[in-house]
């Protein structure tokens, strides 16, 4: 018996040190499950407002890796998919996209409501393509942010929360590399979400100067689209750094009252798209994000909310000279004229009717005149422009008043309708004596140059003037018609 008890009493020792093993490995993985238990919530979405023009599209489609993004209308849905590298996890991020008409606005209840709203991060995107507007498309989208927020009809508790929540984030800010000192830090923390436990440490604990002046009790980024259009804002509108710094400091000004970050990006020169992928899945799921406040490529600027202040920002004012941070931004900012296109228009040609046409061409045929003919504005251009000025023909010396004479005779032979009824050719003895003694005096130099004694009839090669060639012609003309005559009045 006492045999068997030693028996039994080994078998319940070894039962008992059995359920200690399994206790001690249960515990652990029931830690491990805890920890890594919660996933990726689904429920998440982002909100992108802004001008039309201004990038929206483009750049969520930079977001989600597409190459050739589709332009929507109104209201635009798309999604992000979002991985945990560090868990093997994903989900979806949804993005919604408002129409930057004013008229689109009342959309926004799609997209925030009292349901999403603790789930909502806002994006507000403005181009560098127009500098001039970034600060009141700024606050034209958030004050119609705010005022979409008052309609909701949010509890007081959770507008408190939500207020509350914002605040600490920003003062929980912590430098990357610093994350490994006691002081709590967002990279530390075991949770997804920064704000799942954040509780009231910091609730007795000041804002900074001019800091959350305006709090939506919303995750908000400013974006600055377009910044590779730095370099043509140089070239053609004499832009220097101290224009980009009186911006920035501006906008950096705005982030300050809104709680919000600053990314400059450019999809064409894929500037800090990454690194926006990146902080939004930090600020949405808590995911770690490592890289420091970047403010020294002034077309890559990247600052995290609750970096900035307004000390840091005094800095950029050592480089603004010709004019100081307060003034007015659209007055250092100027919009460039436009200039108006197509100032020298073409004549507007109308054309006759053609019923009136016909009836004035029967009436002239009827009254044995030659058809009427309307004159054309081209025509007309034509013909003034091609006048001859007979003071710029020049005749040599010892022929005064023949360049008149001359040019006269040449305008009534180049517009003297021919064909017509009773039309003849005057001419005058005195414009056959200045085209004789031209022709001739042209008709000399040719023989003098090819080595003849005698004038000779000019070749077709010959380099002559449009004029020295109409006057060899009319010369020859001439002279038949003399001989003409001649032979008729010695038949009479």
């Amino acid at each position: 018996m006492e045999t068997n008890g030693q028996v039994n009493g080994l078998k319940s020792k070894k039962k008992d040190n059995g359920d200690g093993k399994d206790n001690l490995w249960s515990a652990i993985l029931e830690e491990v499950q805890n920890q890594g238990n919660t996933k990726l919530p689904s429920n998440k979405n982002v909100l992108v407002l802004g001008d039309n023009e201004t990038g929206k599209t483009t750049l969520i489609a930079k977001l989600q890796g597409v190459e050739d993004p589709k332009k929507g209308s109104a209201l635009e849905y798309a999604y992000i998919d979002v991985r945990d590298e560090y868990r093997d996890d994903h989900t979806r991020l949804s993005v919604w996209v408002l129409d930057g008409d004013p008229g689109h606005k009342n959309l926004l209840k799609f997209a925030l409501n009292t349901e999403t709203f603790p789930h909502t991060l806002v994006i507000l995107t403005v181009a560098m393509t127009t500098p001039w507007g970034i600060m009141d498309q700024l606050h034209t989208w958030a004050a119609a942010l705010g005022d979409h927020i008052e309609k909701l009809g949010l509890t007081p508790e959770q507008k408190h929360q939500s207020l509350k929540q914002q605040v600490q984030k920003w003062l929980r800010y912590t430098e990357p590399g610093d994350e490994l000192e006691p002081a709590s830090s967002p990279m530390k923390r075991s949770s997804r979400n920064l704000s799942d436990d954040l509780d009231s440490d910091d609730e007795d604990n000041t804002l900074p100067e001019k800091v959350l002046t305006t709090n939506l009790g919303l995750d908000i980024v400013v974006v600055v689209t377009k910044t590779d259009y730095m370099s043509t804002l140089e070239k053609e509108h004499d832009y220097r750094d101290e224009h980009f710094d009186f911006m920035q400091q501006w906008i950096r000004r705005f982030c300050l009252q809104y709680g919000a970050a600053l990314f400059y990006t450019s999809a064409k020169e894929d500037k800090n798209c990454d690194l926006l992928y990146k902080y939004l899945t930090h600020r949405i799921y808590g995911l770690p994000f490592r890289t420091p406040a970047l403010i020294v490529e002034k077309d890559a600027v990247l600052i995290p909310a609750g970096w900035d202040s307004m000390k840091k920002i005094s800095i950029l004012h050592e480089n603004i000279q010709s004019c100081t941070p307060d003034d007015y931004y659209r007055n250092i900012i100027v919009q460039p004229a436009t200039r108006k296109s197509g100032g020298l228009r073409e004549a507007e040609i109308t054309s006759e009717d053609e019923q009136t046409f016909l009836q004035r061409q029967q009436s002239a045929l009827l009254a044995g005149a030659a058809a009427p003919r309307a004159d054309s504005p081209l025509r007309t251009a034509q013909r003034t422009a091609a006048q001859l000025d007979g003071t710029k023909i020049g005749m040599g010396g010892g022929t005064p008043g023949n360049e008149g004479v001359l040019a006269n005779f040449f305008n009534s032979l180049l517009y003297k309708k021919t064909g017509s009824p009773g039309a003849r050719a005057d001419v005058s003895p005195g414009a056959v004596s200045a085209a004789a003694s031209y022709a001739g005096r042209v008709r000399q130099v040719y023989s003098r140059k090819a080595g003849r004694s005698r004038p000779a009839a000019l070749p077709h090669d010959f380099p002559l003037t449009r004029y020295e060639r109409l006057s060899a012609i009319l010369h020859t003309s001439i002279k038949g018609i003399l001989l003409k005559n001649a032979y008729r009045f010695r038949e009479m």
